[in-house]
């Protein structure tokens, strides 16, 4: 990925789509945290500048709590004008139902298919042939958030990897600090737990798991690894005593815990706050022992709508969330990697710049949500909740389970 003068891209006045027909368009999303809002306000005003009205349609919560809302909005004959979801298969029923349109003719018109790389993400928004989405930005979960003033304060040198972090956890609890902060909302839990899969277990285990789906493996001893790794997780996590993922994240941005297990997204926050990678704080992609990141993210996705205005304002907002300097203004504030790679991020953050040469070097894998069912990640999700939860459930006991979900996962 090219890197250079951020200003340029910022001076360039090449003009954004523009609508034949303005028109109202309400996109429901649950970007809501500091670094989230921030970075939907750069899409609303991209969008606003072509003639047409973003309507916002925040949900508060995490996208588990947002996704029924939408859907059920969708399905009970309430459609939004456009709504988001993650790269993957949360809006493949939707699709198959026939209640979403395709934006083949725009992504045509905008060579889709030669600028959005990796080309997984194009085709997670791909169904008999149509395109039904357009992402809007790369994520990756695997990243170690760390406060360096806890460390310090600790008398412990920050970790280098997760083992460290790991050892470094009773120092923190002597100190009166937190080591893992962990939200009580179950896609956390759930994201740290495939975290510890691929960035302790290695691609070729995650790989056999999620995306071949076997039982045998997920039921073995590599795996039992794992699971260990989760129980050290959810000792380290005892006491954050909070329920949102930013307000855990909080809890590094203050000081007040070690560290958090969270996707690049967290950046936005630790930038709200007027905080400095390598200064208040340190990341770890791959939780440093891993060097591969999976690239999942968000998506836009547009319901079937019998008003003509507001299908044009639809194509013209998919116009929009492409276009280059949009992506840059989005990521840098959102804290995930654009996903075109014509565009310049010399504004990027040293955490930002890491992950982009990791996913340029192709240290790539597919996200859980691309690979198994949204009906199979609400079954883990479920069962990670109740893993950190109750601590009479032992690892070995928790494995079972976990192997019995991928044993009939779709």
């Amino acid at each position: 990925m090219r890197i250079r003068a951020f200003a340029a891209v910022l001076a360039a006045t090449a003009a954004l789509p523009c609508a034949a027909m303005a028109a109202e368009l309400e996109v429901t999303h649950w970007w809501t945290s500091g670094g989230e809002a921030a970075a939907v306000k750069e899409l609303a005003t991209a969008f606003d500048a072509t003639g047409n009205k973003w309507v916002d349609g925040a949900i508060a919560g995490s996208g588990s709590t947002a996704r029924p809302i939408m859907i059920s909005r969708i399905t009970g004959g309430d459609p939004m004008g456009a709504t988001q979801f993650n790269h993957g298969r949360q809006a493949e029923e939707l699709v198959q139902s026939g209640l979403m349109r395709d934006l083949n003719d725009v992504a045509e018109k905008g060579k889709w298919k030669d600028i959005i790389k990796p080309t997984s993400l194009l085709d997670s928004c791909t169904f008999e042939g149509k395109i039904y989405c357009a992402p809007v930005n790369i994520h990756s979960w695997q990243w170690l958030w760390l406060s360096n003033a806890a460390f310090e304060k600790a008398g412990v040198p920050v970790p280098k990897d997760w083992n460290e972090f790991v050892a470094a956890g009773p120092k923190l609890r002597e100190a009166g600090l937190q080591p893992l902060a962990v939200g009580g909302s179950a896609f956390q839990v759930n994201g740290l737990f495939d975290t510890l899969v691929i960035s302790l277990g290695g691609t070729d285990l995650y790989n056999k798991v999620y995306k071949d789906k076997d039982e045998e493996t997920a039921a073995g001893p590599e795996m039992a690894k794992i699971f260990a790794a989760a129980d050290d997780a959810r000792k380290l996590a005892k006491g954050s005593n909070v329920q949102d993922w930013n307000q855990a994240t909080n809890l590094v941005i203050t000081g007040k815990a070690g560290g958090q297990i969270m996707g690049d997204w967290a950046q936005g926050e630790f930038q709200q706050a007027g905080q400095t990678a390598g200064k208040e704080y340190s990341c770890l992609p791959g939780l440093g022992l891993n060097q591969t990141l999976t690239t999942g993210g968000d998506a836009i996705y547009f319901p079937l709508l019998k008003d003509e205005a507001k299908s044009k304002a639809q194509e013209v907002l998919a116009e929009t969330i492409v276009d280059p300097k949009v992506q840059v203004a989005f990521n840098l504030k959102k804290g995930s990697v654009p996903i075109r790679s014509d565009v310049d991020l010399a504004a990027a953050n040293d955490c930002m710049k890491k992950g982009i040469e990791i996913i340029s070097k192709g240290g790539t894998a597919i996200s859980t949500d691309q690979l198994v069912s949204a009906d199979t990640q609400k079954q883990k999700e479920d069962l990670m909740s109740e893993f950190f939860a109750k601590e009479s459930m032992t690892p070995e006991q928790a494995q079972q389970r976990f192997a019995s979900i991928i044993g009939s996962a779709d």
